[in-house]
């Protein structure tokens, strides 16, 4: 595997820091960029996994830190729902004039919600994945829904996720209560994979139900039944990723 270190702009204008996994030798049979958990980053155990047994396919996995996180330069607490699908967008930009357009996008959790998204922006794009992923990012409130009152106050307030500080703006609650996603899906026109746990208690499965509902055909849905939310288990990665290389090469010709 040929592993290149690569930074592009952002949103915001920050450089971002990001990894493509290339397959030796010979052209990849797609591009495919990821997009993270909320608060997580490229180097999380899941996508780790998932972009190396797609390589392991002869997939390209472009995989990156939204502004703010991980190794990407710019402030979290300065970042919206909207700015994370303009960073997959200017992602997307980046492949397409140095490599080649994403044909397939992947998204966990938060960015599931947000490849659905930017999705309806990137015509290049045949396929879309998703791994446990809201219907509505306003879905992420319960995670700093004790600091409403706080963040309404006094326009920002410092909450913990995961066991780590993150500061969270008004402007990050005003942003994701105007987003209505399903509007979103069902104009997609882009083929559709669902992956969700029946045992997620993070992001409950009627969210995949409201996705699946709301998209129109091609549309698939797969149970991941013994997973949890982050898919921290290597052989649930590794069958999300066979799953996709099998399903994908349908609507990536």
């Amino acid at each position: 595997m040929t592993q290149l270190s690569l930074k592009f702009t952002g949103a915001f204008g920050d450089e971002l820091e990001a990894r493509l996994d290339l397959p030796d030798g010979g052209d990849p049979r797609a591009y495919v960029l990821f997009a993270h958990c909320f608060t997580g980053s490229k180097d999380v155990l899941a996508a780790v996994r998932i972009a190396k047994a797609l390589w392991l396919r002869n997939f390209a996995v472009f995989r990156f830190d939204f502004t703010g996180l991980g190794e990407s330069e710019g402030d979290f607490a300065n970042t919206t729902f909207s700015s994370n699908v303009d960073d997959l967008v200017a992602a997307a930009g980046y492949l397409r004039d140095n490599h080649k357009a994403p044909s397939i996008l992947i998204g966990h959790s938060l960015g599931g919600a947000a490849v659905l998204s930017a999705s309806v922006e990137l015509p290049e794009v045949g396929a879309v994945c998703t791994i446990g992923a809201p219907s509505d990012p306003h879905h992420v409130e319960h995670h700093f829904s004790a600091a409403r009152p706080e963040i309404e106050a006094n326009g920002e307030a410092e909450v913990s996720i995961g066991g780590r500080p993150f500061r969270i703006k008004k402007s990050f609650l005003d942003d994701i209560a105007d987003h209505k996603l399903t509007d979103k899906v069902a104009r997609m026109k882009k083929a559709l994979l669902v992956f969700h746990s029946p045992i997620d208690d993070v992001v409950g499965i009627e969210n995949a139900a409201e996705i699946y509902k709301a998209a129109k055909h091609p549309k698939s849905f797969v149970s991941l039944d013994k997973a949890d939310h982050l898919v921290t288990k290597r052989e649930d990665a590794y069958y999300v990723a066979e799953v996709v290389s099998a399903w994908a090469d349908r609507y990536i010709g």
